[in-house]
């Protein structure tokens, strides 16, 4: 165990006040809950919830050459992204695996930032470093230059409008622009990771307090209520979403992952990768690999990551996230099983927990999309 003291975002001393449980994540010292995990849940799906998301890695890549090097060092064609767009990518190892998942803004027309999940921030910032070489443009860690505060939920867009003059109508998802939220300059960008409608907001650690008890006065009327890392996991879950260290690994390629719709090999130039990544992309059509399906217990018992799935009492495959679903009422779970046991409604399938196999229902992913 590392004996260095966990980071504290700039709104540590403000979680504490709210009596926020906190726990050691990647390093940082964040909120786990305020009070009840499925009240949390229940109002991001409802409401609006409010949370610290400053432990995320934000690395900026500037200069004539910053589009060419994201191209050669990522598998998306960042290149094509216009201004004030983002895109969902991820960052992969020589033979393929995934080193992190990505979300990646063009701020202007030469300078772009790279978000990557908070566990991953340093190999990232170290691989694009790497890869800068031969490249006339300049990566720098900008982890200090940003608090991050994201307001999810039906109510946010309402919430936001009344702290903002920024045109938040005509923004789009996955993208982003420069505005003002409640006198604090911010980069005001609507994505996130629970499967609502939501705003993300990167300002200076200076302002972050002030940003947080702004939005939570505008989202009194509406019922906000601060959110930690624990219902942030159960909300993804529940939209499908895949969380690195659990759904994606270096073992994995995005093909294996389901998710080789984000490896573009029509782009221009070599990247990082590429060779091994032809040759998953054909394994896997002759070959399907597992495929990552959503599991619904008939049962309470809540399956965990690492649990085999089981059919006929062989192994077919592994849970990657489990959870309770509040808004299901039922135990879920994201596996990867093999593509004969996939399809929707595939009987006989079950999750050995602690040597008790289980019946689950295999459905298709997301359990939960939130009506347009």
């Amino acid at each position: 165990m590392s004996s260095t003291p966990p980071r504290r975002t700039a709104l540590d001393a403000l979680h504490r006040s709210l009596g926020a449980t906190m726990t050691d994540f990647a390093g940082w010292d964040m909120p786990l809950r305020y009070g009840s995990e499925r009240d949390e849940h229940l109002a991001v799906r409802t409401r609006a919830g409010l949370f610290d998301l400053s432990h995320m890695g934000e690395i900026t890549v500037t200069g004539p050459q910053a589009a060419a090097l994201l191209n050669h060092a990522l598998v998306g064609n960042i290149a094509s992204v216009g201004v004030g767009r983002a895109r969902y990518t991820m960052i992969c190892r020589a033979d393929g695996g995934i080193l992190d998942d990505l979300i990646v803004y063009r701020l202007a027309e030469t300078e772009y930032m790279v978000v990557a999940n908070a566990s991953n921030a340093q190999v990232v910032l170290d691989a694009l470093t790497e890869r800068a070489a031969g490249f006339d443009a300049e990566v720098r860690d900008d982890r200090d230059a940003y608090a991050l505060i994201a307001v999810q939920g039906p109510g946010s867009p309402g919430i936001l409008k009344s702290l903002t003059d920024a045109d938040l109508d005509g923004l789009k998802y996955y993208a982003g622009l420069p505005g003002t939220v409640a006198g604090v300059p911010a980069l005001i960008a609507r994505t996130g990771y629970t499967g609502e409608d939501g705003f993300e907001l990167f300002v200076k650690p200076e302002h972050a307090v002030d940003l947080w008890q702004a939005l939570t006065e505008a989202g009194e009327g509406v019922g906000l209520v601060p959110c930690g890392l624990s219902c942030r996991d159960t909300l993804r879950l529940e939209a499908g979403m895949p969380l690195y260290g659990h759904e994606l690994s270096t073992s994995l390629t995005p093909f294996d992952a389901g998710l080789g719709r984000v490896v573009k090999f029509d782009k221009e130039g070599d990247f990082v990768g590429r060779a091994a990544l032809a040759d998953a992309a054909a394994r896997a059509e002759q070959n399907p690999p597992r495929v990552l399906v959503g599991l619904i217990a008939e049962g309470r018992r809540v399956p965990r990551a690492g649990y085999p799935v089981v059919a006929d009492g062989t192994v077919i495959g592994e849970v990657t996230s489990g959870a309770p679903s509040p808004t299901l009422g039922k135990p879920i779970a994201m596996a990867y099983v093999d593509a004969a046991h996939a399809a929707p409604g595939t009987p006989g399938v079950g999750v050995d927990i602690r040597g008790s196999h289980e019946p689950y229902e295999v459905v298709a992913l997301p359990f939960y999309k939130r009506q347009k």
